[in-house]
């Protein structure tokens, strides 16, 4: 057998693992994928317009939000780190995005023209990743300050330390000495998103690109917490003294945990600012760290999909609620959010795994009696 053999085999078993491991999410993703499509089939409308546009920028804003709440998830499910600044990540990559596209983009494109062997012009491209990056790099940077400052405090200190560090940026975004650059209160609104990724222009584009961005990112944060790397995590949050008696350093992985889930924020926060074409002081306060949450909560921490399903169910219930409820909405989903907690204590995907097992052996149990009855 040669090695092309060994290697084309390898790859279609570890390709049937991943589907057998993740069916559920892939079907999820199929779906949402033929969601548009269905939609134009069932109102009638086009594809860029009407009903199915405005659904579509319901999705848009939920698959955002998924990878926001599965960063968090990747923090407090997986690290154990209760963290009250995760929202200075998304804001600082929201910023980041907003400012080079406002105030750097026009003055690169006036003096550069990028384009292809062809003739395609792709300066917007360009101008594009080039934020985006900048986005990651930032985020990683507020990262890089909240661990090296906080990593080694635990608990109540710990907590309030993050918040006082997000409460500072957040201050910072309002303040009014940057106002020319930031807008202070009113934040940047009107940011030019580059045409061909304009989310009133180009609706149906701009879904598929933010449900790339969410699908991406769940498997690179799984692949993330099934690494090494990431068992060393789990651990250290299960028992941070025995890991550091053989011979693992918990701040050095507190710190890793905290960049990887402020990467994926300020990715978040960038994509955010792109379909807001905005980007506002309250993207930074510890208010969207609660949102960010309560997600994790209803979902269930340490499931990632969990995450996604409470992004899902605040984004879709808080659309209802305001419209039946009005400005009260936030105090009835309150009182949901405490009926799903009592009756759904690990979240949704949590307690059901939980029920789930606990299925699996009792009908163990009685497999193994009837069995011994028989003999």
């Amino acid at each position: 057998m040669t090695e092309k053999t060994i290697t084309s085999k390898s790859k279609k078993i570890s390709f049937m693992n991943l589907f057998k491991r993740e069916t559920g999410f892939l079907i999820f993703v199929a779906v949402l994928i033929l969601f548009p499509f269905g939609m134009n089939l069932v109102t009638g409308s086009g594809l860029n317009e009407g009903v199915t546009k405005y659904w579509n920028g319901q999705f848009i804003a939920f698959f955002i939000m998924a990878v926001l709440a599965m960063s968090y998830d990747l923090l407090l499910g997986y690290g154990g780190i209760l963290s009250f600044g995760h929202a200075a990540f998304f804001g600082g990559g929201a910023y980041t995005m907003a400012l080079l596209i406002t105030h750097w983009g026009p003055v690169f494109s006036a003096k550069y023209k990028i384009t292809l062997p062809g003739g395609a012009d792709i300066t917007s491209f360009i101008i594009f990743i080039v934020a985006l990056l900048a986005a990651a790099l930032v985020a990683l940077l507020i990262g890089l300050l909240f661990s090296a400052t906080s990593v080694r405090l635990k608990g109540t200190y710990f907590a309030m330390l993050t918040l006082a560090l997000a409460e500072a940026i957040h201050i910072l975004a309002k303040a009014t000495d940057f106002v020319q650059w930031t807008g202070a209160d009113e934040g940047l609104h009107g940011v030019p998103v580059p045409d061909w990724i304009n989310p009133t222009q180009f609706r149906l584009r701009f879904y598929f690109i933010a449900l790339a961005f969410m699908v991406i990112s769940y498997f690179v944060i799984r692949r993330v917490t099934n690494s090494p790397v990431g068992r060393i995590i789990v651990a250290t949050r299960e028992n941070e003294d025995r890991m550091r008696m053989i011979g693992y350093n918990p701040a050095t992985y507190r710190t890793i945990t905290f960049l990887v889930s402020a990467l994926f924020a300020g990715l978040a926060g960038a994509m955010y600012s792109l379909w807001n074409m905005s980007a506002t002081p309250s993207m930074t306060s510890a208010t969207t760290t609660i949102n960010m949450l309560i997600m994790v909560i209803l979902g269930g921490m340490g499931t990632l999909v969990g995450p996604i399903i409470g992004a899902g169910v605040m984004q879709t219930f808080g659309l209802f609620l305001y419209e039946w409820f009005g400005a009260r909405w936030p105090l009835v989903f309150g009182l949901i959010f405490i009926v799903i907690v009592l009756f759904f204590p690990y979240g949704v995907v949590g307690t059901f795994r939980l029920r789930k097992l606990e299925l699996q052996r009792g009908w163990q149990r009685f497999i193994d009696l009837f069995k011994a009855k028989k003999e």
